[in-house]
């Protein structure tokens, strides 16, 4: 990786793009500390350190603390990517969306990024008001004395208002990296985002390190054993190089096509072979899942009740910890079904095996049509049920954590590890291949 981006520097339109990335990742880290007005930041900030079982905790994650401060950039590229989900989604049910991704080609392609943007800014604004009403029920509004209702509504727009906008900027941005810089421009931002948060990770260690031994004693921070840091370090190295080398995995199944004569030319005979991911659906069944299992807690932050002992909402999230056992089991269910789910979305076996046979190859030993259908389904649900469990047991790795050494507050979860290890693999890429194609040294010799 650093010999590439080494390489890359040596080459002035690389260079240019790499300096165009820096600067806009400045810029998204400067909107990343601009405060929203009239909030509370923080009171906010203290009151969102408690809710990191909460949905709220994944956003936080994911837009690099922005979120519990209330800064411009608070909802970072969230809507972006749950809009690009949901269209995605919506491909498969709506023909009309699936002739648009599939046959219109170049055309189809602007349309559907044009969908996606207008559902962008919807889903933007639907978040932005949301967040406006979850820090109004704080009671974490500044408020203005004396202040008439009018003035009031004009409050709640701008909040609502900079929330979208810092959104919809970022969406243009990542479009601004990947024109212009080295591409992958969302993921690009997600990956700082999460990036930024090392060192706050690296504080939380060394002063529960220095807490542990005595030398501090202040609340902010969880007493962490010296012997247990170089233990999470090395787990953190193990779960890279795990991702890595799943990442790459895949499951190569072998191709032969029959040899067929046009005229007087013969085409076809070759043998090759077809790809099938072992993680093809990334990381979001965990972001699905963890969505889902995150509803009992997100509900109970809203409910006052739940804080008090014996009660029924408190009963239900005591069973229901995001550090339990009952709830690591439905995490894991729920990943693995969310895995099935979107790699069923991902691979089509009977489109697969109909395009083979259109094309004049099949599968060695097996017939072209269902035969062959079956044949991949079989193999889809083995490679399906692999990932899935990859995923499932590093997702709970930060709960086997939590209970092993009694940390709560490190944040070591599987999904960042994931999201970031894949945007720095796809980026060398990139960036190998753009090097490539101005390398035409080895085609003159």
């Amino acid at each position: 990786m650093l010999e590439t981006i080494k390489n890359s520097w040596k080459i002035p339109e690389l260079r240019n793009k790499i300096l165009f990335t820096i600067f806009a990742l400045l810029i998204f880290r400067l909107g990343s500390a601009i405060p929203v007005p009239f909030i509370d930041n923080d009171g906010l900030s203290e009151r969102l350190s408690s809710a990191s079982a909460t949905i709220f905790g994944l956003l936080n994650v994911m837009s690099g603390d922005a979120f519990a401060h209330a800064t411009v950039f608070a909802l970072s590229i969230q809507p972006y990517i749950n809009a690009s989900i949901i269209i995605q989604l919506l491909a498969v049910a709506i023909p009309a969306l699936e002739r648009m991704q599939k046959e219109e080609g170049e055309e189809g392609k602007k349309k559907i990024a044009s969908i996606t943007r207008y559902v962008t800014v919807a889903i933007g604004f639907l978040q932005g008001y949301g967040y406006y009403a979850l820090i109004k029920s704080y009671g974490l509004l500044e408020t203005i004395d004396g202040a008439s209702t009018l003035e009031n509504v004009w409050m709640a727009i701008v909040i609502i208002v900079a929330f979208t906008a810092g959104s919809s900027f970022l969406m243009w941005l990542g479009e601004q990296i990947t024109e212009f810089g080295i591409g992958n421009g969302i993921s690009i931002i997600l990956f700082a985002s999460i990036i930024s948060r090392g060192p706050h990770l690296v504080a939380t260690m060394y002063y529960g390190a220095q807490k542990y031994l005595g030398i501090i004693s202040s609340s902010s921070y969880v007493s962490i054993p010296v012997w247990a840091i170089p233990i999470l370090v090395l787990c953190m190295l193990l779960i890279v190089m795990l991702v890595v080398f799943i990442n790459g995995s895949e499951r190569r199944i072998p191709v032969q096509y029959a040899k067929r004569v046009v005229g007087r030319k013969m085409y076809g005979g070759q043998s090759t072979h077809l790809p099938m991911k072992v993680n093809m659906s990334g990381v979001l069944p965990i972001i699905f899942a963890q969505s889902i299992a995150s509803i009992p807690a997100t509900i109970g932050a809203f409910v006052p009740s739940a804080s008090v002992d014996g009660t029924g909402w408190n009963k239900f999230l005591t069973v229901f910890d995001s550090t339990g056992l009952f709830y690591s089991i439905v995490y894991f269910l729920l990943i693995i079904g969310f895995s099935y789910f979107y790699g069923s979305i991902q691979f089509n076996p009977v489109e697969v095996s109909n395009n083979l046979k259109k094309n004049g190859g099949f599968v060695p030993g097996f017939r072209p049509g269902r035969p062959t259908a079956d044949f991949l389904k079989k193999v889809l649900n083995k490679v399906t049920m692999f990932g899935a469990i990859y995923l499932g047991v590093l997702a709970i790795a930060p709960i086997i954590v939590t209970n092993l050494f009694g940390i709560s507050r490190l944040a070591i979860g599987g999904t960042s590890v994931i999201i970031v290890v894949g945007v720095a693999l796809e980026t060398v890429k990139n960036m190998e291949a753009q090097m490539m194609m101005r390398h035409y040294k080895g085609f003159l010799e």
